[in-house]
């Protein structure tokens, strides 16, 4: 449940501006999860998400390019949700286990891959745009490596 709920925070700092802890507890609680702000601000300390001025107001971001123990947050969803892929030229194809695929699509777009441009995710797929054919069968390398371990 907790990989879930995380996977849930990064998606849901990565689509609204966040504010404040209350906010946040109120977003999860909204998508299903029963949450405390003292279970939140956990979350937020174990993540380690941090507040950043952004269009002149504070709001809670993922640190791009963090520690070693992010990065394996974002292969744990991936790994977690990860069900199959598929080349279609520069655009792979994700598919994940239902409900998972914003949470993975985040997971990659945080992970900073050179190769991807952008990901756009539905329920359970996930469209992956690639900078160019040969740099796709890259990222399904690198995807097939972070899911192995």
């Amino acid at each position: 449940m907790k990989i879930e709920r995380h996977a849930k925070i990064i998606e849901l700092i990565n689509e609204y501006a966040i504010e404040t802890q209350e906010e946040l507890a109120a977003r999860l609680n909204d998508a299903g999860f029963r949450v405390t702000q003292a279970t939140v601000s956990r979350d937020i300390r174990e993540l380690k998400l941090t507040k950043m001025a952004v269009n002149g107001r504070q709001r809670y971001v993922v640190v791009p390019g963090g520690n070693g123990h992010m990065g394996d947050k974002y292969i744990g969803i991936l790994r977690d949700s990860f069900l199959s892929m598929e080349m279609a030229q520069n655009i792979l194809v994700v598919k994940t286990v239902a409900g998972m695929a914003m949470a993975a699509a985040a997971a990659l777009d945080a992970l900073h891959w050179q190769e991807i441009v952008g990901c756009i995710a539905g329920d359970d797929t996930i469209f992956c745009a690639v900078r160019s054919v040969d740099d796709t069968m890259i990222v399904m390398e690198k995807l097939r490596k972070a899911i192995r371990g």
